[in-house]
């Protein structure tokens, strides 16, 4: 079968290999779809840390099962979303059910070979089968369950106010599980045309352009400044700007993330008494939350999917894809 395999940083080459042959504890399954994620884009720039190469792209999945093990609860024909990490259950974090930040995480499609082949073979138990859902809502499950967990940390109450800054993929989905956990919630970026997309196409808040006086428009929309802020730009001067934002007693989470390291004022820190978290890719129960939430359509998630291509055009397409206009998630169509 041919896989695409990512040689060094540009250089994405096409192979041919055997087809994998499962243990006896793994499923042998079928790609249907794959999204592309930030990480592939900056894999292939060379700008992706922790990783090494080559290596097979692709975490984002929809597959289908052709062979499972017996007792593993899955059956030929079944789509799954695919938990695309793998953690070693043994450390601290583990014991304590942090399993997203496992002292030993490897991601699929970053650590480990991903999806950009026909076939693969995946542990049982990082299947999750979504009866009902069309293949391209499964492939964004993996994606929303990031946002999704942010939310989780957040614990936004039914009305609060709430603000998530930078509206590109992951911020989108945060944006969904924020406004179906009852937000009372403003989507911020500093492009007029994400924020159009957010808040009208995809209906997920008030928009509110970032600028110098951000603080005075929150102030005035809310009536106070947010209890909640969750910052998803992964900018440094987005992330030190938000402890300006915070209301007095808020909570801030912190999705997306920079190399480098961050200073802020300790005084205005302690006197907001404010809260900050960290928020790293999600657990297991919260891809079967989120399966649930489009199952039962308490959240819509298609309208995220801006461009679709084949496989088989994939070394193409992927490498100017993020210059391609009104890009949001795109989906790569194995079928």
């Amino acid at each position: 079968m041919q896989i695409l395999a990512l040689e060094e940083p540009g250089s994405l080459l096409w192979r041919e290999v055997e087809e994998p042959t499962p243990s006896s504890s793994e499923v042998l399954v079928r790609v249907r779809r794959c999204g592309v994620c930030g990480t592939d884009i900056h894999a292939l720039a060379g700008k992706q840390p922790f990783f090494s190469y080559p290596r097979i792209l692709g975490h984002e999945l929809c597959v289908e099962v052709i062979s499972a093990p017996e007792g593993s609860g899955l059956k030929t024909g079944d789509l799954c979303a695919v938990e695309a990490y793998y953690f070693c259950g043994e450390c601290p974090a583990c014991r304590a059910g942090k399993t997203n930040c496992c002292k030993n995480l490897k991601v699929l499609g970053v650590h480990s070979d991903g999806g950009h082949a026909p076939l693969m073979t995946i542990p049982a138990d990082k299947l999750h089968p979504a009866p009902g859902l069309a293949p391209e809502e499964i492939a964004l499950v993996e994606p929303l369950v990031i946002g999704a967990h942010g939310v989780e940390r957040a614990n936004i109450t039914h009305g609060e106010p709430t603000v998530v800054i930078g509206m590109g993929p992951i911020g989108l989905a945060t944006a969904i599980f924020a406004k179906a956990a009852g937000a009372n919630l403003v989507c911020v970026d500093v492009q007029p045309d994400r924020l159009a997309f957010a808040c009208e196409t995809m209906k997920l808040g008030t928009p509110i352009l970032a600028g110098d006086d951000l603080a005075e428009k929150l102030q005035a929309h809310f009536g106070q400044l947010p209890s909640v802020v969750i910052d998803a730009t992964g900018n440094p001067n987005s992330m030190k700007g938000v402890f300006h934002l915070a209301e007095h007693g808020a909570r801030i989470v912190f999705i997306g993330l920079f190399i480098g390291e961050m200073t802020f004022d300790d005084p205005n820190f302690h006197r907001r008494e404010l809260t900050l978290m960290a928020s790293r890719a999600g657990l297991t129960g919260t891809f079967r939350e989120v399966i649930h939430l489009i199952q039962t359509k308490q959240v819509d998630v298609l309208p995220l999917i801006t461009h679709r291509f084949r496989f088989s055009e994939t070394a193409e397409r992927l490498p100017s894809l993020h210059h391609e206009p009104g890009l949001v998630k795109a989906m790569i169509d194995f079928d």
